[in-house]
């Protein structure tokens, strides 16, 4: 399968086990590339969006540094509860208010991703209604999939307990749905459980069809 990708080498820009274990999962050969440094402040705009920019933005970086036969994937995933994007905790009190502001509700969880080459090293954004895009010549296409997830009403001993035994800081939104919370705390889920995780596999594998 993807034997169209055989002229080129993909390049995961991404430093996250969960995305090399996904990625890996679509059988694909890759490496894994990790540019320390990359500003990923956003300006002003709607939560929803914040995923797919960022995500942009790490291409932005890497593109000038790629060879012509290198194919790039980066990705951002964001938390959304009430229009508030929350990030990796700082520690575990902000672990604690996070999963208590997800406790009991439906979030989202958006994953924005940037698939490119270095054909257009100037890279720029298009000006666009939806949150897919694709340039001429298909150099670049970038998207965001939002999944909704249903948390039941978490204890705060079930809160604390997640915490001290899987120190969830370096995840948005303080936890991993594949860990113990998401398998005792998780009621409902909208959408793709892998995007959750941090990559849309399925939705790269179909783009990645198209180059």
């Amino acid at each position: 399968m993807l034997d169209n990708l055989k002229k080129y080498h993909l390049i995961l820009a991404s430093n996250s086990p969960r995305r090399r274990e996904l990625l890996s999962g679509l059988g694909i050969e890759f490496e894994v590339r990790v540019m320390p440094g990359i500003d990923e402040s956003y300006p002003s705009m709607p939560a929803s969006d914040v995923a797919g920019f960022i995500a942009e933005k790490k291409a932005q970086a890497y593109l000038p540094h790629l060879r012509d036969d290198e194919l790039l994937i980066t990705a951002d995933t964001v938390v959304i509860v009430d229009d508030e994007i929350l990030g990796k905790p700082a520690d575990a009190v902000d672990a604690h208010r996070m999963l208590r502001q997800l406790s009991g509700r439906t979030h989202q969880v958006i994953t924005g991703v940037c698939i490119a080459t270095n054909r257009d090293a100037r890279f720029s954004r298009n000006s666009r209604d939806s949150r897919d895009s694709r340039e001429s010549g298909d150099s670049k296409v970038s998207f965001s999939v939002s999944t909704d997830v249903t948390f039941k009403q978490l204890s705060d001993e079930e809160i604390d307990y997640y915490i001290t035994h899987y120190r969830p800081f370096d995840k948005a939104g303080a936890y991993g749905i594949q860990e113990w919370i998401g398998y005792i705390g998780v009621t409902g889920l909208r959408g793709s459980y892998f995007n959750v995780m941090g990559l849309p596999v399925q939705r790269i594998y179909q783009e990645l069809t198209k180059f």
